[in-house]
């Protein structure tokens, strides 16, 4: 028999989740599955944060339009089975009658063979669809400590935001313990020692597996439960003396620097996964991807190098302020504080600036692109304006939200 010292530990990443705010760039993919920063998946982050933390017995619980992010979990994260690590997607399986997923409670309560099978003494649940790094090993280490049932990660966010997010509220005697937990409160109470900022939930707990499995089978016989993580089981916690808070101010990520410690962002519509990918490319980035430390991990693909060339009329191709991935080809074009993923192929005389472009985009000769994300396989035709004239935008059909950034969705046809 083979010593082991310290808990057994058991991951669920929760990406079943629609994403309908991100649309149109959900329309045909999970949330989870959306592309990010060039080469990544935004489940990408989730799960190098628990592998880089040690933890390498993982499940994806999917749902909604999984293929792709099934697809990319089985062939991006691949563990070593003779050491009996794993990252398994796991679909919904209609285990405990013939009805989906109801929500985030649900989703694990339907899954109990998963942990019935592990028998883990502690389970960390994250969500797979924010932009950041955690060493999650703190964590659990908190909340050992702490002797709580179930541990919340919570970050600090101005109290003008407390409408977006599940609010923690301390009992206020030093020990973490949490005495409410409120979701969206209109009239939130600020932090004692800064009353100008909450404790917002990041989705991400910590349980004793065997109090899991006893709230999600409790929680899935009350008709009037969400059977959601954050709006039921976690207040049940609370409720009984149980949950204790973890402050995300307080983890240590090797390699961090002052400027990107402590970020968070959840990418939920379409501004703040535009402005998440402009976070990454300044001098000194807000969010930095260049942390060899703590890497964030996916398939590096079969893509060359990108290529920067001279174009018609000896027009030059260059980018500044910009990420560049492989397989991208700038021809006598111009990028500027913008992101091209893989593949990308920008003509002479073309002009890409503060835009996000996916893989495989064509962005035709004398186009100009401006405030802008346009998904996988879209072809830009040859002197056509995106994000220059928004009447003009919206009468093609493409996606303007109210800060005037336009969307085009997967493999659109975009005419002159």
């Amino acid at each position: 028999m083979v010593a082991r010292s310290g808990p057994r530990i058991l991951a669920i990443v929760l990406a079943g989740g629609e994403g309908k705010r991100l649309m149109p760039l959900t329309r045909d993919r999970a949330k989870p599955a959306v592309p990010f920063g060039g080469v990544y998946r935004l489940i990408d982050f989730a799960l190098s944060n628990l592998v880089n933390s040690g933890y390498l017995k993982i499940v994806v619980l999917t749902q909604y339009k999984s293929h792709s992010l099934d697809r990319h979990v089985t062939k991006t994260w691949r563990m070593s089975t003779m050491l009996d690590n794993y990252v398994a997607p796991v679909p919904a399986q209609q285990r405990r009658g013939k009805q989906w997923f109801s929500g985030s409670a649900d989703a694990i309560y339907q899954s109990l063979n998963l942990i019935q099978d592990e028998r883990p003494d502690i389970v960390v649940v994250v969500g797979a669809d924010h932009v950041y790094r955690m060493d999650f090993s703190q964590m659990v280490d908190r909340h050992l400590e702490s002797g709580a049932k179930a541990t919340v990660a919570a970050i600090r966010q101005p109290i003008s935001l407390a409408d977006q997010f599940g609010v923690i509220e301390l009992t206020g005697d030093g020990s973490g313990r949490i005495g409410a937990f409120r979701e969206k409160p209109s009239d939130p109470v600020g932090l004692a020692d800064n009353p100008e900022e909450i404790l917002a939930s990041m989705g991400n707990y910590v349980f004793d597996a065997d109090a899991l499995v006893e709230a999600v089978t409790h929680d899935a016989e009350l008709a009037d439960s969400n059977h959601d993580m954050g709006g039921d089981i976690i207040p049940a916690f609370v409720g009984n003396g149980e949950a204790h808070a973890y402050d995300f101010r307080d983890n240590e990520v090797p390699g961090a620097t002052d400027r990107d410690r402590g970020y968070w962002r959840d990418v939920g519509t379409l501004d703040s996964y535009f402005d998440a990918h402009m976070d990454l490319i300044s001098i000194h980035p807000i969010f930095n991807v260049y942390n060899y430390s703590w890497p964030i991990r996916t398939d590096p693909g079969y893509f060359p190098p990108p290529k920067f060339v001279y174009g018609a009329s000896d027009s030059m191709g260059f980018a500044v302020s910009s990420m560049v991935g492989p397989g991208c080809i700038v021809s006598g074009s111009t990028i500027h504080n913008s992101v091209l993923s893989q593949n990308v192929h920008t003509h002479s005389f073309a002009e890409v600036t503060d835009s996000v472009l996916l893989d495989n985009v064509d962005i035709g000769r004398g186009c100009r692109i401006h405030h802008a994300i346009i998904d996988k396989d879209v072809t830009i035709p040859e002197g056509v304006d995106v994000g220059i004239d928004h009447d003009y935008d919206r009468a093609r059909g493409f996606t303007v939200t109210d800060s005037g950034l336009v969307v085009i969705g997967k493999g659109a046809v975009v005419t002159s």
